[in-house]
Protein backbone atom coordinates (compact mmCIF):
# COMPACT_ATOMS: atom_id res chain seq x y z
CA UNK A 1 0.00 0.00 0.00
CA UNK A 2 1.76 3.35 -1.17
CA UNK A 3 2.67 5.33 2.28
CA UNK A 4 1.43 8.37 0.96
CA UNK A 5 -2.59 7.27 0.52
CA UNK A 6 -2.75 4.75 3.43
CA UNK A 7 -4.26 7.86 5.46
CA UNK A 8 -7.27 8.22 3.37
CA UNK A 9 -7.34 4.80 2.98
CA UNK A 10 -8.39 3.90 6.74
CA UNK A 11 -10.43 6.93 7.33
CA UNK A 12 -12.90 6.03 4.17
CA UNK A 13 -12.92 2.22 6.22
CA UNK A 14 -13.50 3.52 9.05
CA UNK A 15 -16.18 5.49 7.88
CA UNK A 16 -18.05 2.93 6.00
CA UNK A 17 -17.63 0.77 8.48
CA UNK A 18 -18.57 3.22 11.42
CA UNK A 19 -21.85 4.10 9.26
CA UNK A 20 -22.85 0.29 9.15
CA UNK A 21 -21.92 0.11 12.65
CA UNK A 22 -24.40 2.66 13.68
CA UNK A 23 -26.81 0.94 10.94
CA UNK A 24 -26.93 -2.32 13.01
CA UNK A 25 -27.65 -0.31 15.98
CA UNK A 26 -30.12 1.28 15.01
CA UNK A 27 -31.32 -2.35 13.91
CA UNK A 28 -30.95 -3.68 16.86
CA UNK A 29 -33.34 -1.06 18.28
CA UNK A 30 -36.00 -1.48 15.68
CA UNK A 31 -35.89 -5.02 16.58
CA UNK A 32 -36.39 -5.17 20.48
CA UNK A 33 -39.58 -2.75 20.07
CA UNK A 34 -40.69 -5.46 17.80
CA UNK A 35 -39.91 -8.03 19.82
CA UNK A 36 -41.20 -6.54 22.91
CA UNK A 37 -44.51 -5.32 20.82
CA UNK A 38 -47.91 -6.30 22.99
CA UNK A 39 -50.41 -7.89 20.82
CA UNK A 40 -54.02 -6.33 21.34
CA UNK A 41 -57.24 -8.11 20.97
CA UNK A 42 -58.27 -4.94 18.48
CA UNK A 43 -57.71 -1.12 17.56
CA UNK A 44 -59.83 1.38 16.30
CA UNK A 45 -59.41 3.03 13.38
CA UNK A 46 -59.38 6.53 12.47
CA UNK A 47 -62.83 6.41 11.13
CA UNK A 48 -63.91 4.42 14.49
CA UNK A 49 -64.04 1.39 12.78
CA UNK A 50 -62.94 -2.00 15.30
CA UNK A 51 -59.84 -3.53 13.85
CA UNK A 52 -59.65 -7.53 15.41
CA UNK A 53 -57.80 -9.40 12.29
CA UNK A 54 -53.49 -9.33 13.97
CA UNK A 55 -51.07 -9.85 11.46
CA UNK A 56 -48.05 -10.87 12.53
CA UNK A 57 -44.63 -10.64 10.99
CA UNK A 58 -45.64 -7.81 8.75
CA UNK A 59 -42.27 -5.46 7.99
CA UNK A 60 -41.41 -2.58 5.69
CA UNK A 61 -38.18 -1.33 4.80
CA UNK A 62 -37.19 2.42 5.91
CA UNK A 63 -33.99 4.19 4.28
CA UNK A 64 -31.80 6.37 7.02
CA UNK A 65 -28.86 8.10 7.80
CA UNK A 66 -26.97 4.85 8.13
CA UNK A 67 -28.64 3.20 5.34
CA UNK A 68 -31.55 0.53 4.76
CA UNK A 69 -33.30 -0.97 7.83
CA UNK A 70 -36.39 -2.85 8.32
CA UNK A 71 -38.81 -2.35 10.83
CA UNK A 72 -41.11 -6.09 11.57
CA UNK A 73 -44.65 -4.67 13.50
CA UNK A 74 -47.72 -5.95 14.13
CA UNK A 75 -50.87 -4.92 11.71
CA UNK A 76 -54.43 -4.52 12.45
CA UNK A 77 -56.93 -4.68 9.82
CA UNK A 78 -60.84 -5.86 8.64
CA UNK A 79 -62.44 -6.59 5.07
CA UNK A 80 -62.49 -3.56 3.54
CA UNK A 81 -60.21 -1.71 5.99
CA UNK A 82 -57.09 -0.18 6.01
CA UNK A 83 -54.48 -1.71 7.78
CA UNK A 84 -53.47 0.07 11.20
CA UNK A 85 -49.29 -0.70 12.36
CA UNK A 86 -49.60 0.98 16.17
CA UNK A 87 -45.74 0.37 16.12
CA UNK A 88 -45.15 2.81 13.44
CA UNK A 89 -46.74 5.63 15.43
CA UNK A 90 -45.17 4.72 18.46
CA UNK A 91 -42.16 5.18 16.52
CA UNK A 92 -43.67 8.50 14.71
CA UNK A 93 -42.13 6.68 11.23
CA UNK A 94 -42.96 8.85 8.27
CA UNK A 95 -45.47 7.73 5.75
CA UNK A 96 -42.75 6.99 3.04
CA UNK A 97 -39.58 5.02 3.22
CA UNK A 98 -37.08 7.93 3.80
CA UNK A 99 -36.89 8.57 7.62
CA UNK A 100 -37.04 12.03 9.44
CA UNK A 101 -33.26 12.66 10.18
CA UNK A 102 -32.21 11.83 6.75
CA UNK A 103 -35.41 14.48 5.17
CA UNK A 104 -33.55 17.29 7.92
CA UNK A 105 -30.44 16.65 6.58
CA UNK A 106 -31.91 16.54 2.69
CA UNK A 107 -33.40 19.74 3.76
CA UNK A 108 -30.41 21.22 5.06
CA UNK A 109 -28.38 20.53 1.83
CA UNK A 110 -31.07 21.78 -0.33
CA UNK A 111 -30.50 25.48 1.22
CA UNK A 112 -27.27 25.60 0.48
CA UNK A 113 -26.96 24.56 -3.20
CA UNK A 114 -28.87 22.87 -5.74
CA UNK A 115 -30.80 19.47 -5.85
CA UNK A 116 -27.85 17.37 -8.14
CA UNK A 117 -25.62 18.69 -5.30
CA UNK A 118 -27.96 17.97 -2.34
CA UNK A 119 -28.00 14.11 -3.10
CA UNK A 120 -24.46 13.81 -3.89
CA UNK A 121 -23.64 15.27 -0.53
CA UNK A 122 -26.00 12.96 1.57
CA UNK A 123 -24.66 10.31 -0.79
CA UNK A 124 -21.34 10.35 0.07
CA UNK A 125 -21.41 11.68 3.46
CA UNK A 126 -23.93 9.39 4.92
CA UNK A 127 -25.31 5.95 4.66
CA UNK A 128 -28.54 6.70 2.65
CA UNK A 129 -29.23 8.14 -1.03
CA UNK A 130 -32.36 9.77 -2.32
CA UNK A 131 -33.15 9.91 -5.94
CA UNK A 132 -33.44 13.35 -7.15
CA UNK A 133 -37.44 12.79 -7.95
CA UNK A 134 -38.01 12.18 -4.77
CA UNK A 135 -35.80 14.20 -3.23
CA UNK A 136 -37.41 17.51 -5.01
CA UNK A 137 -41.02 15.82 -3.44
CA UNK A 138 -39.58 15.50 0.36
CA UNK A 139 -38.46 19.13 -0.04
CA UNK A 140 -41.81 20.65 -1.04
CA UNK A 141 -43.16 18.35 1.40
CA UNK A 142 -41.62 19.84 4.05
CA UNK A 143 -41.94 23.42 3.02
CA UNK A 144 -46.21 23.20 2.95
CA UNK A 145 -45.22 23.59 7.41
CA UNK A 146 -43.73 26.57 6.12
CA UNK A 147 -46.25 28.79 8.10
CA UNK A 148 -47.35 26.92 10.37
CA UNK A 149 -43.70 27.10 11.54
CA UNK A 150 -43.63 30.65 11.97
CA UNK A 151 -47.51 30.84 13.63
CA UNK A 152 -45.94 28.34 16.54
CA UNK A 153 -44.56 31.51 18.73
CA UNK A 154 -47.26 33.97 17.71
CA UNK A 155 -49.01 36.26 20.76
CA UNK A 156 -52.57 36.58 20.63
CA UNK A 157 -53.00 37.88 23.93
CA UNK A 158 -52.16 41.55 25.37
CA UNK A 159 -48.45 42.00 26.62
CA UNK A 160 -48.44 42.81 30.55
CA UNK A 161 -45.41 45.71 29.80
CA UNK A 162 -45.45 49.32 29.05
CA UNK A 163 -41.99 48.71 27.04
CA UNK A 164 -41.49 49.38 23.70
CA UNK A 165 -43.17 47.48 21.10
CA UNK A 166 -40.70 47.52 17.82
CA UNK A 167 -41.41 45.75 14.40
CA UNK A 168 -39.22 45.89 11.57
CA UNK A 169 -39.70 45.17 8.23
CA UNK A 170 -37.06 44.56 5.44
CA UNK A 171 -36.85 42.78 1.92
CA UNK A 172 -34.95 40.19 0.65
CA UNK A 173 -34.12 39.21 -3.66
CA UNK A 174 -34.17 35.79 -4.06
CA UNK A 175 -33.20 34.45 -7.20
CA UNK A 176 -35.79 32.03 -8.95
CA UNK A 177 -37.03 29.90 -11.99
CA UNK A 178 -38.92 31.98 -15.00
CA UNK A 179 -41.91 30.44 -14.67
CA UNK A 180 -41.80 31.53 -10.27
CA UNK A 181 -41.33 35.49 -10.88
CA UNK A 182 -43.55 37.79 -10.52
CA UNK A 183 -46.16 38.99 -13.42
CA UNK A 184 -44.14 42.36 -13.77
CA UNK A 185 -40.18 41.11 -13.32
CA UNK A 186 -41.43 37.80 -15.99
CA UNK A 187 -42.23 40.72 -18.42
CA UNK A 188 -39.41 42.15 -18.28
CA UNK A 189 -36.95 39.20 -18.14
CA UNK A 190 -38.39 38.38 -20.96
CA UNK A 191 -37.85 41.61 -22.96
CA UNK A 192 -34.99 42.00 -21.98
CA UNK A 193 -31.88 43.01 -24.03
CA UNK A 194 -29.14 42.14 -22.79
CA UNK A 195 -26.05 44.57 -24.16
CA UNK A 196 -23.60 42.32 -23.13
CA UNK A 197 -23.27 38.64 -23.32
CA UNK A 198 -20.78 37.98 -20.81
CA UNK A 199 -21.89 40.28 -18.14
CA UNK A 200 -24.49 42.98 -17.09
CA UNK A 201 -23.34 46.75 -18.44
CA UNK A 202 -23.91 49.04 -15.64
CA UNK A 203 -27.35 49.96 -14.37
CA UNK A 204 -28.61 46.24 -15.61
CA UNK A 205 -31.02 43.77 -14.17
CA UNK A 206 -31.10 40.38 -14.98
CA UNK A 207 -34.81 40.28 -13.58
CA UNK A 208 -34.56 37.17 -12.09
CA UNK A 209 -35.28 37.74 -8.46
CA UNK A 210 -38.27 38.06 -6.47
CA UNK A 211 -38.48 39.67 -3.50
CA UNK A 212 -39.33 37.84 0.08
CA UNK A 213 -40.65 40.35 2.96
CA UNK A 214 -39.04 39.78 6.11
CA UNK A 215 -41.25 40.77 9.66
CA UNK A 216 -40.46 40.58 13.01
CA UNK A 217 -42.27 42.23 16.03
CA UNK A 218 -40.49 41.96 19.63
CA UNK A 219 -40.56 44.30 23.03
CA UNK A 220 -37.80 46.17 24.68
CA UNK A 221 -37.02 48.30 27.53
CA UNK A 222 -36.23 51.70 26.23
CA UNK A 223 -32.59 52.62 26.06
CA UNK A 224 -30.66 55.55 25.28
CA UNK A 225 -27.63 55.77 22.89
CA UNK A 226 -24.81 58.27 22.28
CA UNK A 227 -23.54 59.21 18.83
CA UNK A 228 -19.97 57.63 20.51
CA UNK A 229 -21.56 54.48 21.32
CA UNK A 230 -23.07 53.32 18.18
CA UNK A 231 -19.64 54.52 16.05
CA UNK A 232 -17.77 52.82 18.89
CA UNK A 233 -14.74 55.78 18.91
CA UNK A 234 -11.74 55.99 20.49
CA UNK A 235 -13.11 58.04 23.48
CA UNK A 236 -15.81 54.99 24.06
CA UNK A 237 -13.38 52.13 23.85
CA UNK A 238 -11.35 54.01 26.61
CA UNK A 239 -14.52 54.59 28.69
CA UNK A 240 -14.72 51.96 32.26
CA UNK A 241 -18.23 52.43 31.73
CA UNK A 242 -19.98 49.48 30.09
CA UNK A 243 -23.53 50.09 28.59
CA UNK A 244 -25.48 47.37 28.51
CA UNK A 245 -28.54 46.53 26.27
CA UNK A 246 -31.43 45.04 27.39
CA UNK A 247 -32.77 42.08 26.04
CA UNK A 248 -35.02 41.80 23.74
CA UNK A 249 -38.19 39.63 24.53
CA UNK A 250 -40.99 37.61 23.03
CA UNK A 251 -39.42 38.18 19.45
CA UNK A 252 -41.33 36.58 16.36
CA UNK A 253 -39.53 36.67 13.19
CA UNK A 254 -41.04 35.71 9.72
CA UNK A 255 -41.16 35.96 6.28
CA UNK A 256 -42.71 34.90 2.85
CA UNK A 257 -42.17 34.93 -1.36
CA UNK A 258 -45.02 33.80 -2.29
CA UNK A 259 -47.64 36.00 -0.59
CA UNK A 260 -47.54 39.98 -1.05
CA UNK A 261 -45.73 42.56 1.23
CA UNK A 262 -48.25 44.20 2.02
CA UNK A 263 -50.19 41.08 3.46
CA UNK A 264 -47.11 40.15 5.69
CA UNK A 265 -46.57 44.20 6.79
CA UNK A 266 -50.23 44.16 8.41
CA UNK A 267 -50.18 40.55 9.48
CA UNK A 268 -47.15 42.56 11.26
CA UNK A 269 -49.40 45.10 12.37
CA UNK A 270 -52.69 42.74 13.49
CA UNK A 271 -49.94 40.74 15.70
CA UNK A 272 -48.90 43.83 17.60
CA UNK A 273 -52.34 45.32 17.98
CA UNK A 274 -52.83 41.97 19.35
CA UNK A 275 -50.39 42.76 22.01
CA UNK A 276 -51.33 46.10 22.68
CA UNK A 277 -54.80 46.57 21.72
CA UNK A 278 -55.27 49.56 23.63
CA UNK A 279 -51.83 51.18 22.31
CA UNK A 280 -50.95 52.40 25.39
CA UNK A 281 -47.07 51.47 24.51
CA UNK A 282 -44.80 53.43 22.44
CA UNK A 283 -44.66 51.80 18.58
CA UNK A 284 -41.19 51.98 16.80
CA UNK A 285 -40.94 51.10 13.81
CA UNK A 286 -37.47 50.30 11.79
CA UNK A 287 -37.24 50.32 8.39
CA UNK A 288 -34.41 50.16 5.46
CA UNK A 289 -35.34 53.29 3.37
CA UNK A 290 -36.84 51.33 0.39
CA UNK A 291 -39.73 54.03 -0.52
CA UNK A 292 -42.23 51.63 -1.53
CA UNK A 293 -41.65 49.32 2.00
CA UNK A 294 -42.34 52.56 3.45
CA UNK A 295 -45.55 53.59 2.07
CA UNK A 296 -46.81 50.17 2.70
CA UNK A 297 -46.32 50.44 5.77
CA UNK A 298 -48.02 54.23 5.89
CA UNK A 299 -50.56 52.42 4.06
CA UNK A 300 -51.39 49.87 7.25
CA UNK A 301 -50.91 52.39 9.70
CA UNK A 302 -53.97 53.93 8.60
CA UNK A 303 -55.80 51.27 7.99
CA UNK A 304 -55.41 50.23 11.56
CA UNK A 305 -55.54 53.90 12.73
CA UNK A 306 -51.79 53.51 14.81
CA UNK A 307 -49.44 55.72 15.69
CA UNK A 308 -45.97 54.61 15.39
CA UNK A 309 -42.45 56.29 15.08
CA UNK A 310 -40.10 55.65 12.04
CA UNK A 311 -36.74 54.64 11.93
CA UNK A 312 -34.89 54.15 9.11
CA UNK A 313 -31.68 52.00 9.86
CA UNK A 314 -28.62 54.38 10.54
CA UNK A 315 -26.15 51.89 8.09
CA UNK A 316 -28.78 52.89 4.92
CA UNK A 317 -28.91 56.42 5.85
CA UNK A 318 -24.96 56.37 5.92
CA UNK A 319 -24.77 55.12 2.17
CA UNK A 320 -26.62 57.44 1.14
CA UNK A 321 -24.51 59.98 2.99
CA UNK A 322 -21.35 58.62 1.50
CA UNK A 323 -22.89 59.26 -1.99
CA UNK A 324 -23.49 62.75 -1.29
CA UNK A 325 -20.07 63.53 0.14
Amino acid sequence: MDHFNWPLTVEAFILEEGTELLRKLLQGYLDIRADTEIRQEHVISPSGKTLNHVRTSTSRGMTSLFGDVTVQRLGYNQRHQASIFPLDYALNLPKDQYSFGLRKRLVAEAIKGSFDESIQSVKTTTGGHVPKRQSLMLVEDIAQDFCAFYEQNRFYTPEETSDLLVMSFNGKGIVMRHDSLREVTKKAATNQDQKLQTRLSQGEKRNRKRMAQVATVYTVKAHERTAESIMKCSSAKESNVTHFRPRVRNKRVWASVEREAIAVIEEAFLEALQRDPKQSRKWIILVDGHPHQIKQIKRAMKRFKVKAVLIQDFIHVLEYLWKAT
